[in-house]
């Protein structure tokens, strides 16, 4: 019996490493890729796009909490413009916070916590994080990374409540840095 139960063992502590092996740092997530306007992201497992109109390109949003939800917006820029001629990551995040996190007649309040750039395959990102108080009083988390490809800003964003930010940080983290353009 003993015999059995070690080999049984050594089958499957091989397999039970080549399966540990298989997972990936992205891990909860799924790829969202759009050929046409050359941008791709991972976003959350049990997350469903929503159409929008006259909004974000797409919108997916969680399932069991509504508000938790992931974007991308994109808009046009003069071709030649490249991020660094539009400010250091700084001045672009806070500008982004005035024109779409908190803009004047939104009732919002957003705070710039960290702005930096990052390199990605010859691209340049600003990586942001948004502290931003609601009008009722409520506080949200906003992580957003902005680029520039082929005329255009793309800027993706994902935001959840306050109370539910430290649950759901890294893998939001996980979602930001995944976002690229092509």
């Amino acid at each position: 019996m003993l015999k059995k139960i070690v080999a049984l063992c050594l089958c499957l502590v091989p397999i039970a490493l080549t399966l540990t092996g298989c997972v990936s740092v992205g891990g909860g997530l799924q790829s969202f890729v759009d050929t046409t306007d050359g941008y791709q992201f991972l976003y959350p497992n049990g997350w469903v796009e929503v159409k929008v109109s006259d909004g974000p390109d797409v919108v997916f949003h969680d399932l069991v909490e509504a508000t938790e939800n992931v974007s991308v917006v994109i808009s046009p820029v003069v071709q030649e413009k490249t991020l660094t001629d539009l400010g250091t990551p700084t001045e672009v995040g806070y500008k982004l916070s005035k024109n779409a996190i908190a803009p004047k007649d939104s009732s919002r309040e957003a705070e710039l916590v960290s702005a930096q750039a990052r390199e990605y395959k010859a691209k340049t990102y600003y990586q942001l994080e948004y502290a931003v108080k609601l009008a009722d009083g409520r506080q949200r988390h906003n992580l957003a990374s902005v680029a520039i490809s082929r005329g255009k800003l793309f800027t993706i964003n994902i935001s959840t409540s306050d109370k539910r930010w430290q649950k759901v940080s890294d893998k939001f983290q996980q979602v930001i840095n995944s976002f690229s353009v092509y």
